[in-house]
């Protein structure tokens, strides 16, 4: 990783702005604070792009595109890059960002980062109209530096997903496995599957009530959380070991199956608020955290 983050900081020196793909579910747990450190070193503006926003809660995404939109040289949209002509949205939005490069005498030059299984490779892929980068079902399937042409005055470097080295919250990295954005051997799904059934009791109820007919009222002699939730969905499912006990470690993969395919319906992990009330910080604060300068050095 640390050969990863020394390439993309000397490439980004040739590059007008960058463009982060984030998780519309989980945005900025799923924002490497290296990005940041990157291309504010070399002023870049940055176009953060909050990918699969069809599987994110629509009003949480509109407060979290009025979060960044409030930042300096910083533009945000919405859009889920597997729908036709979405990822087209992303060129409109890198003009206005790089004005000085509108006069047809240098090509736009863009650089692509985000975490790994993020959609950068499908977000390229549909800019291209051609399967050119690698996309697979698991995190860091690319893994060096490409070029495309996406016309004669436009260019997209497409980069390695970056993971820091180091996640603060213990609540991002349980978002980020959660949404599929860290390999399956670096986390236990029961424990990641209870943190996503609390999120899902104190957000969205009704989904749990649908999917699973899980009446969600907390009572003093029979109060409902994590556990209880993963234990309900192996339960209406049937999966029991050869003990006739709760066959849990299944119910948790479903569970995590359906939030991440949509069947759970629209749900975000995380809004401005809650990432503020962990930060401690204001809401509309423009300044985000961030890896210190020292870290730009080759480690």
């Amino acid at each position: 990783m640390a050969v990863a983050v020394d390439k993309a900081k000397k490439a980004m020196a040739d590059h007008d702005l960058v463009i982060e793909v984030l998780d519309a579910r989980c945005p900025m747990a799923s924002s490497n604070p290296m990005v940041e450190t990157l291309r504010r070193h070399r002023q870049r503006p940055c176009l953060k792009v909050l990918n699969k926003m069809d599987l994110a809660d629509p009003t949480v995404t509109q407060s979290w595109l009025r979060f960044f939109n409030a930042q300096k040289d910083v533009k945000a949209i919405a859009l889920s890059c597997k729908k036709p002509g979405e990822a087209f949205k992303v060129l409109a939005a890198a003009k206005k960002l790089a004005p000085h490069r509108n006069d047809n005498f240098k090509p736009l030059r863009m650089m692509i980062m985000g975490v790994p299984n993020v959609g950068k490779s499908t977000l390229i892929n549909a800019l291209l109209k051609r399967r050119a980068a690698k996309v697979g079902d698991e995190p860091a399937v690319t893994k060096a530096l490409a070029r495309y042409d996406l016309s004669s005055d436009m260019s997209l470097t497409d980069t390695p997903g970056l993971m820091w080295p180091r996640i603060e919250h213990p609540s991002d990295g349980l978002m980020l496995a959660a949404s599929h954005m860290i390999g399956v051997k670096a986390y236990h799904e029961s424990e990641v599957a209870i943190f996503l059934g609390e999120v899902l009791l104190s957000r969205y109820p009704q989904a749990l009530k649908t999917r699973y007919n899980l009446l969600t009222e907390s009572i003093e002699s029979n109060p409902i959380d994590g556990v209880s939730v993963v234990e309900a969905v192996a339960t209406r499912r049937g999966y029991r070991l050869k003990g006739a006990g709760l066959d849990l470690e299944k119910g948790a993969i479903t569970l995590l199956t359906d939030y991440r395919s949509g069947a759970l319906g629209r749900v975000s992990l995380e809004t401005p608020e809650t990432f503020n009330s962990v930060r401690g910080q204001s809401a509309g604060d423009s300044e985000t955290s961030t890896l210190p300068v020292e870290y730009l050095g080759t480690r």
